[in-house]
């Protein structure tokens, strides 16, 4: 097997500087560079990886770390949040071309989780953490231990690096379409999980821009974990209940498109007797039927802006923490009773 003992003898140089220019160091001439190179080129010298990441106290890993929620038996089309889907082909599009690879954990809320990303964060050189998979406090003593990026986190946080959508906006402009272009009065919300600060923000605003409009009743106010199976379980706990609401406004798009189904399976017209609207412009929500009127947040710009936050806090520790938040936008499409366009 070839060393870098071998290089250094055929290229006449000392074998520390083999490896500084195997680690682009500035500080070789470049005529001994094109030496050093031309030597690991002719023996097919193979630099060793992890003997590299020690030399540089780098582990060349970032971590992701994201919850699974619903069954324990994961189907990825109804209990999956394909929201995370996104986001990791986006940070492995940043880290593609580079010398870091992308290790992912997913686990149920709670302390076993927990302990298990705390064990993580030792293996990585920084820990991306998709919502809140751990309470404030214990979030910020671990990115005191490591870099730490939240996606999606808990709105107000200042003292952590956050990449999060502008919710509040997207919310209250479907609001608005809802009760001022449809003008529906009668209006039901099927919230995501309380653990999740994104769903949690979107019932608050979604309450508040209802409650600002006269005459408008929001009635009942459901929940679901973000999955098509809970939005179809939600769907027959309002058919169970006589009295549809003329719009069910939905915190994401796969619960929209769960119940929308389960009120399709009962006979009901969407958008002809219920209104059904989600939230992330997923690609499913484009090409059932109808199409699902729907906020679009940019899941790929999460991710990509995230990953490259997460590279320059490990390359910098002193950085001082910054909250990005990315726009969010109405696409409207038939669900709600709008034409298809």
């Amino acid at each position: 097997m070839t060393t870098v003992y071998d290089v250094a003898d055929l290229a006449g140089v000392s074998t520390a500087t083999v490896s500084r220019v195997i680690h682009g160091s500035p500080l070789v001439h470049p005529e001994t560079q094109q030496r050093v190179r031309a030597a690991i080129d002719q023996l097919g010298f193979v630099p060793d990886g992890s003997a590299q990441g020690l030399s540089r106290r780098r582990k060349d890993i970032i971590g992701l770390a994201a919850l699974e929620r619903g069954t324990d038996e994961i189907d990825i089309e109804q209990a999956g949040q394909l929201f995370v889907d996104e986001v990791v082909h986006a940070v492995e599009s940043v880290l593609r071309g580079t010398e870091c690879s992308l290790l992912l954990t997913f686990g149920q809320a709670g302390e076993q989780f927990q302990r298990r990303v705390w064990s993580l964060s030792g293996k990585v050189d920084g820990l991306l953490v998709a919502e809140e998979i751990m309470p404030a406090g214990s979030l910020r003593s671990l990115a005191r231990r490591i870099p730490v990026v939240v996606i999606a986190g808990r709105p107000g946080e200042r003292e952590l690096d956050m990449v999060a959508v502008d919710n509040v906006t997207g919310i209250r402009t479907l609001a608005a379409h809802l009760t001022g272009d449809h003008g529906y009065r009668r209006l039901s919300f099927l919230a995501g999980p309380a653990d999740s600060p994104d769903a949690q923000e979107r019932l608050a605003a979604f309450r508040q821009a209802v409650a600002g409009q006269p005459g408008c009743q929001l009635s009942p106010v459901l929940n679901g974990d973000f999955s098509e199976t809970s939005g179809a379980a939600a769907a027959r706990d309002l058919l169970a209940s006589g009295a549809l609401p003329e719009a069910v406004a939905c915190a994401n798009d796969q619960m929209a498109i769960g119940a929308m189904r389960e009120f399709q399976r009962a006979g009901r017209a969407v958008p002809g007797d219920v209104a059904v609207t989600g939230f992330d412009d997923i690609y499913a929500s484009r090409i059932v039927t109808p199409a699902v009127t729907t906020v679009s947040q940019p899941l790929r710009d999460l991710g990509r802006k995230a990953a490259a936050r997460l590279r320059a806090r490990i390359e910098d520790r002193g950085l001082p923490p910054r909250a990005e938040i990315l726009s969010t936008h109405l696409v409207i499409r038939a669900s709600c009773g709008c034409p298809q366009r």
